[in-house]
């Protein structure tokens, strides 16, 4: 399939700090035959937009990876690579770092903890938020859950009515966000500093992409997955 014609500048940002806590050398270890943090950049390599694909991160390893993936890399400062550094302050200082070779019309910012999405995917939310003419995007699962919390008086339903019960397939269409999708225009990220914000649009994709893949367990189960998947 021929690339669309396409003359925004649009990027990719994919965070991978090294000091990986609940799972040592997490973005870089083996996944179904490949590094984590190569499934995410493949994606993105392999997409009909034309992506500018970034890593940004601390460490060696990672960035070696990174680079033999099809990744350009950009070196986070340490200052950005604690525990307690939001993807946002990596986020600002990779964009930075990009745009003094031009101004960027959108950025996709893609966690490589996420593994369950496609290209097609990436393009299906690049072509939404561009046809409808929104300033950022998330992608979501649909939710059918039934909520609660611990309010003043004790426990209260948030989400819908205990006292009539809604039959599930009744209730308003409601999306949990799934952590694998973000998209935004750069200003968005400046002014507001969060990865959303003016007109938001949402991307829904299948409930296997809502698995994050942050421990030992989530690593079993994805490598399951996509064995499986291989197989089909």
């Amino acid at each position: 399939m021929d690339k669309p014609v396409q003359t925004l500048k649009i990027v990719c940002i994919i965070p991978a700090r090294g000091g990986s806590k609940g799972v040592l050398h997490k973005n870089i270890r083996p996944l179904a035959g490949k590094p984590l943090i190569t499934h995410t950049i493949e994606q993105v390599v392999h997409a009909q937009h034309d992506i500018d694909v970034y890593v940004s991160t601390d460490d060696p390893a990672i960035a070696d990876i990174a680079a033999h993936s099809g990744s350009r890399v950009i070196l986070r400062p340490e200052n950005l690579s604690g525990d307690t550094a939001t993807s946002e302050s990596a986020l600002v200082h990779a964009l930075t770092e990009i745009e003094y070779q031009g101004p960027v019309d959108y950025v996709v910012f893609l966690q490589c903890t996420s593994v369950f999405r496609t290209s097609a995917d990436i393009d299906g939310a690049l072509s939404l938020i561009i046809k409808d003419k929104c300033d950022s995007l998330l992608s979501v699962v649909p939710s059918h859950r039934f909520l609660w919390r611990i309010g003043d008086k004790g426990a209260e339903s948030i989400n819908y009515d205990f006292n009539n019960r809604p039959r599930r397939q009744d209730m308003d269409r409601q999306y949990q966000e799934n952590g694998s999708i973000y998209i935004f225009k750069p200003w968005v990220l400046r002014q507001l500093n969060n990865r959303l914000g003016g007109k938001i649009a949402l991307y829904p994709m299948d409930e296997r992409s809502a698995i994050d893949i942050d421990t030992e367990l989530d690593f079993k189960v994805a490598e399951l997955l996509l064995l499986h998947a291989s197989t089909e």
